[in-house]
């Protein structure tokens, strides 16, 4: 796992527009332990990083995957097949279409 994932949290809450203390509300915890995760100081634990990854709309996987570069492709297939997984069966067979051509 890299030392310092600070930085890859704080990006997602700055994508929402949320401030650390939005998030700190939201997770019931100081916005100074929002701050000392993002400045590397603390580090989350497993609860609190599925808690993080619901709060900011994102699967663990795809959490994680953005983290721990070794996890990246499997994080991927799985966010792939989320977003797949919402498709009606004709976007389905489009997309299908459009990866045979790919190849």
């Amino acid at each position: 796992m890299i030392d310092n994932y600070g930085e890859q949290i704080k990006s997602y809450r700055i994508k929402l527009g949320l401030t650390q203390s939005q998030v700190a509300s939201e997770m019931d915890v100081t916005p100074g332990y929002i701050s000392n995760v993002e400045n590397g100081r603390t580090a989350m634990s497993l609860r609190f990083l599925i808690y993080y990854a619901k709060i900011m709309g994102i699967t663990l996987d795809e959490l994680v995957g953005n983290l721990e570069p070794l996890y990246t492709p499997t994080a991927l297939d799985n966010a792939i097949i989320a977003e797949i997984s919402k498709m009606s069966t004709s976007e389905k067979e489009k997309l299908l279409e459009t990866i045979k051509i790919w190849k």
